[in-house]
């Protein structure tokens, strides 16, 4: 089970990346065109960043809540694998806007 957990983790590493390279292009249109829309994008990037980073911390440099997770007596493998899933979801939404907004 601890291959989900890492598999968290890196998911959650891989959108932390998109998500910076979104926040950059995002804030750059905002300096540009000082739109609501870019403003909101921009926001969107900086709060899901944000959730992501709380994630990595708490999935790789707090101890109590990785040996917690890990352990299938505490946490049933349904739902590790529910929030491996949710991860998932999310790289493919964040992937996608990546993909829209460099193109």
């Amino acid at each position: 089970m601890a291959a989900l957990i890492d598999a968290m983790r890196v998911f959650s590493a891989l959108n932390v990346l998109l998500l910076l390279g979104l926040g950059y292009v995002w804030g750059r249109n905002f300096l540009q065109f000082r739109s609501k829309h870019t403003l909101g994008l921009l926001v969107f990037a900086v709060l899901l960043l944000a959730e992501n980073a709380l994630a990595i911390y708490f999935f790789v440099f707090h101890n109590t809540l990785t040996l917690w997770v890990t352990n299938p007596e505490l946490v049933p493998p349904i739902a590790q694998e529910a929030m491996l899933a949710l991860r998932l979801f999310e790289f493919g939404g964040v992937a996608f806007l990546t993909w829209v907004t460099w193109d």
